[in-house]
């Protein structure tokens, strides 16, 4: 094989890239969806710590309970509620299309629509209740 010139090609990817697709809305929720999964995780292992703090003494619970009620406490609370909602929502999305329904590409879109538009306002009405239940808003 001494002196075999190896054939010239061009350099390509070896599968199509972000560089080729331009984002679309069923793209990004995908995207969206596996990242509030994540954030689950992390948000699941708080709420153990708040459980955990209650089961121990109130002393501790009021503790946890305190830095859950500071500002960068209220916007981790937010921000799971959202992850939370936002994952059901996608979650319903796609058991609509595993049972074959919704698959043409304007349903697509308008049930991706319908994920991200849905699930800030579930969030947003539910600190809303919230706010007005703990008499934070008159």
């Amino acid at each position: 094989m001494a002196g075999v010139t190896p054939a010239r090609t061009r350099q390509r990817p070896l599968s199509p890239h972000l560089q080729i697709y331009r984002p679309q809305i069923n793209m990004v929720m995908s995207i969206v969806h596996r990242i509030t999964g994540t954030a689950l995780y992390f948000g699941a292992v708080l709420m153990a710590w708040w459980l955990f703090a209650a089961a121990t003494s109130p002393h501790y619970f009021a503790f946890v309970n305190g830095l859950f009620a500071t500002w960068p406490g209220m916007i981790v609370l937010v921000g799971f509620s959202w992850a939370l909602i936002h994952h059901a929502l996608g979650g319903l999305r796609h058991f609509v299309w595993d049972t074959g329904a919704a698959l043409d590409i304007g349903s697509v879109d308008l049930l991706s629509w319908a994920t991200i538009v849905l699930s800030v306002l579930m969030t947003a009405g539910l600190w809303l209740y919230v706010a007005i239940e703990r008499g934070w808003m008159h």
